[in-house]
Parts: structure tokens; C-alpha cells; sequence
């Protein structure tokens, strides 16, 4: 563009793009540490825009200088970028800049091999947090996405991975993202954490604390230590822990058929509401050993007593122990739910 043209552009109230001239033959090469040399033909790159005509830089020119500003020594980012490369790497030896090391890993796909979306899961990570996922574990559930130490197992400390992680054995193929891995690995790291911090987050996340508010934080914690075991995020606590606030209103209706439905189940929570009154001290032990002696006089196996206590007492047919349950509920609460359950069974006959 002649000087005469660009006094026209700037008398006008135009400003021109300022672009770089691309060599028009030969190639440029990427060497990428994970997908080794990559070629780019200098004709497909045409001679392209670094300064737009608001006078705003691109993408590609502004993280040229960003980069190499911070001396930058690593670009790690995502495969999608690798198209980028050949047009910075003209900038860097324009510019006269150490050019840095690059390395594009892999996309992370949807279970079907689609472009993963929020419809997959995907999310942020103030929404896991949210969710009740642990730092640590979202980390190593990453960490683990297209990478591999060689060794037979999942479950990395941070630290660990400091160590061990090396771009040598990060894989070429698309990752694929799964929900369920991630659950699997959450529920690992719950049933390690210090209760402690468990309760933190399950008293300040802003949820059910009318009810909440309602039971000591000594109580609560103890609800917390029986179910860590069982949960996969935090966020599932306010549906497992329900009985613990509430008495069951409903049973389950599979529970019903199963430990309801049978012709002796009114006397067995008749026996067993009998042993609540009388049981002292009221402890797990002594509730064991009580009921367990008293399905021997009845010449029921041990389980025909426990499913119908369980079913009255939360409603479900899967719990942490039922002896535990017993213990933290409390004998008046264990009488009252028991007594419940025989109405129940008195007027659905």
C-alpha cells in the first residue's frame, strides 16, 4: 500500500490492516513434543492479518508477544491450536524471539465420540465444586485424560504427579471424558477425607439448612462419618441422609413388597420394637446382639429381622449398618418410626 493510498484511508477515517508477508514458497515446521514434526505448505497460509483495522491486535500476534514477554519456555494447550503454530512461529523469527517449546495434547471427547458439550457433563469448575467434588480428585481424573504413567494405578497424589508427569507419555488419540469414572474416583477420595472437612462444605454450600440448623454439628458429623463410605459427591448427602433428619414418610415400594408383604413381619416389628424400649446402655453392640438372639428364638435367620427395622426406621432397603443407624438415631426416635411402621402395616392389610 503506497503512502498516498493510506493519507486516503486516514482522511477517510480508515485505518488499514497490517498484516505479515508469508514467505510464498516452501514450509513451515512444527515440532510438537507429543505429535513430532508437523509440515504447513507457507502457500496455504496467505499473508495474514496481525493488527485489525480498529487498531486491536489478533489472537495470533498478541500471544506472540505475550509469550515471549513472560519468556515463556512450554506451550501446552489443546490440538485444536495446532493450526495456529505455523503463523506464530513466522511471527517469533520475525520478531527476532526465542521460539518456545511446543506440545498439542489431545481433545477430550464425549462418551460417543462427539465434541463433548454441557449435555455430557461438561462443566466448570465452581460447578463441580459445587457438586461437591473434591479438588484432588477432579486433578487426578485429569490428569489421567490422555496421559499414563506405565503403572497400575489411578489414584495419584498431587505431589506424586508433579513427579511422575512427562509429555513422553501423553497419547496422540482423543481422550474420552467419562462421568461415571469420575464419580467413581470422587467417592474414593470422600471415603479418605477428614469428616471434618466434610462437613464444612455440607454446612456452608447453602443447602437444606433450615434443617440443618436444627441438629448440633456433633450430630451432623456423625451422620457424616456413617455415610462418607457410600457417597460419590457431596452434593448426594442431602438425599442419603434424609432419615437422619426426617422420618420416612413413604417406603420404598420394593422394600414394601419384600419385607413388608410377609405374614409375620407385623409381629417381627412388634418383637423388635420391644427390644428398642428395653436395650441399655443403647449402643450398636448391644442392638446387635439383642436383635441377632432374638431372631434365634424366633427361628428366623438374623436378616428377616434387620430388612423390616431397616425399611421402618428409613424408609430404604440400603444403609450404612443397621446397628450404627439405631445408635445415632436414638432409642426415641427408633420407637417412634417402629410404631409408624406398624400403623403402616395395620391399615395397608
Amino acid at each position: 500500500m503506497s503512502h498516498e493510498t493510506i493519507k486516503s484511508f486516514l482522511a477517510e477515517g480508515k485505518r488499514p490492516v497490517l498484516r505479515i508477508k508469508v514467505p510464498e514458497s516452501g514450509s513451515t515446521v512444527v515440532k510438537d513434543l507429543i505429535r513430532g514434526r508437523v509440515e504447513f505448505s507457507n502457500r496455504l497460509l496467505d499473508d495474514f492479518i496481525i493488527v485489525k483495522s480498529d487498531g486491536w491486535p489478533t489472537y495470533n500476534f498478541a500471544v506472540v508477544i505475550d509469550d515471549a514477554t513472560m519468556k515463556i519456555s512450554h506451550v501446552i494447550r489443546a490440538e485444536e491450536h495446532l493450526s495456529n503454530t505455523p503463523k506464530q512461529l513466522l511471527l517469533y523469527e520475525a520478531l527476532g524471539f526465542n521460539i518456545p517449546e511446543f506440545a498439542h495434547v489431545s481433545m477430550i471427547l464425549a462418551p460417543d465420540r462427539s465434541k463433548l458439550s454441557k449435555r455430557h457433563g461438561a462443566t466448570s469448575v465452581q460447578e463441580f465444586r459445587d457438586e461437591g467434588y473434591l479438588p484432588e480428585a477432579l486433578i487426578n481424573y485429569l490428569a489421567l485424560l490422555g496421559w499414563s504413567s506405565g503403572e497400575d494405578t489411578d489414584f495419584w497424589s498431587l505431589q506424586a504427579l508433579a513427579q511422575s508427569f512427562n509429555l513422553n507419555n501423553v497419547s496422540r488419540s482423543a481422550a474420552i471424558y467419562d462421568l461415571e469414572k469420575l464419580k467413581w474416583m470422587n467417592g474414593h477420595y470422600l471415603s479418605k477425607a477428614d469428616p471434618e472437612r466434610l462437613l464444612a462444605w455440607i454446612t456452608h454450600n447453602g443447602r437444606e439448612q433450615d434443617y440443618l440448623n436444627k441438629f448440633s454439628r456433633t450430630y451432623i458429623l456423625e451422620v457424616v462419618k456413617l455415610l462418607q463410605n457410600r457417597l460419590k459427591t457431596l452434593d448426594e448427602f442431602f438425599n442419603e441422609a434424609s432419615y437422619f433428619f426426617f422420618a420416612p414418610e413413604v417406603y420404598d415400594e420394593k422394600g414394601v413388597s419384600k419385607y413388608f408383604a410377609a405374614d409375620n413381619s407385623n409381629e417381627i416389628l412388634i418383637r423388635v420394637l420391644a427390644l428398642i424400649e428395653e436395650i441399655n446402655p443403647f449402643n450398636a453392640a448391644n442392638l446387635e446382639n439383642a436383635l441377632r438372639s432374638e431372631a434365634d428364638k424366633m427361628n428366623l435367620k438374623a436378616a428377616q429381622l434387620i430388612h423390616p427395622t431397616r425399611l421402618a426406621l428409613s424408609g430404604k432397603t440400603n444403609t450404612p449398618g443397621l446397628f450404627e443407624v439405631m445408635e445415632l438415631l436414638g432409642r426415641e426416635a427408633c420407637t417412634d418410626r417402629v410404631k409408624r411402621a406398624i400403623s403402616y402395616l395395620y391399615h395397608n392389610r
